[in-house]
């Protein structure tokens, strides 16, 4: 399984969210450079970045520093927040990011995700960000119409490989993640699986491994010493 340790950022600082409200953030490096250096000492691969600020309006502010995270660490890439149009996914990928994520439009944008998947290919992942059973969109501020398996499957059906799936009521609330979500999804789906949101201690590593995932975002838990990146790498391997 792989580990993605993630940045969120949001004027530029890397901050946590609780539970998707941004009235509920948390500065906890205004350098996030060398937070992704503290992930490649700590023998990370892959790092997971969310432009909080582009989720809600649909901009890239943090285009640059992205890019520059992704130059001087030299990790596998994935951004999320804001990605909304052909031309977005386009300049992250010609600048070198290995993956965007696609939320909000991945929802609201009929044929987007098939016309991204057939251009980029496995470049394109979709974030299906889940409350109350349902899909939520624009930085977890709306809810949208779907069903959170049904979208999954239809997301399967138009060929995006890769999913990021976070629980909203367990991100940043430290109490675990929720196995239970992630392995029924893998009895649904046939899909590289990124579990996200309430990832808090080891424990968690190795219950999302035992289910087979493709992948595990630790957040919070990375910045509070909840758990230590560099075990956590190891044991998922």
């Amino acid at each position: 399984m792989n580990i993605f340790p993630a940045i969120d950022l949001y004027g530029g600082n890397a901050v946590r969210l609780f539970k998707g409200d941004y009235t509920q953030m948390t500065v906890y490096n205004e350098d996030p450079v060398a937070v992704a250096r503290d992930f490649v000492q700590s023998g990370a691969r892959h790092i997971h970045l969310v432009d909080l600020q582009g989720a809600k309006d649909g901009t890239t502010p943090h285009l640059d520093l992205i890019c520059r995270l992704k130059k001087e660490t030299g990790l596998f890439c994935e951004v999320g927040g804001g990605i909304r149009t052909m031309d977005t996914i386009e300049r992250y990928v010609s600048a070198g990011i290995d993956r965007v994520i696609l939320g909000t439009a991945a929802v609201t944008e009929n044929g987007f995700v098939e016309q991204a998947v057939a251009k980029f290919g496995d470049a394109v992942a979709v974030g299906v960000d889940i409350r109350d059973g349902q899909v939520a969109i624009k930085g977890w501020t709306e809810s949208a119409d779907w069903e959170a398996f049904a979208f999954c499957k239809h997301m399967e059906q138009v060929g995006v490989r890769t999913l990021i799936c976070t629980d909203i009521s367990k991100d940043g609330a430290m109490q675990g993640a929720n196995a239970e979500l992630y392995r029924r999804l893998s009895e649904e789906v046939s899909l590289n699986i990124v579990a996200s949101g309430g990832v808090s201690s080891m424990e968690d590593i190795y219950r999302l491994k035992a289910l087979g995932l493709y992948g595990a975002i630790i957040g919070k838990a990375y910045y509070t010493g909840a758990i230590d990146l560099k075990e956590a790498i190891e044991v998922a391997v």
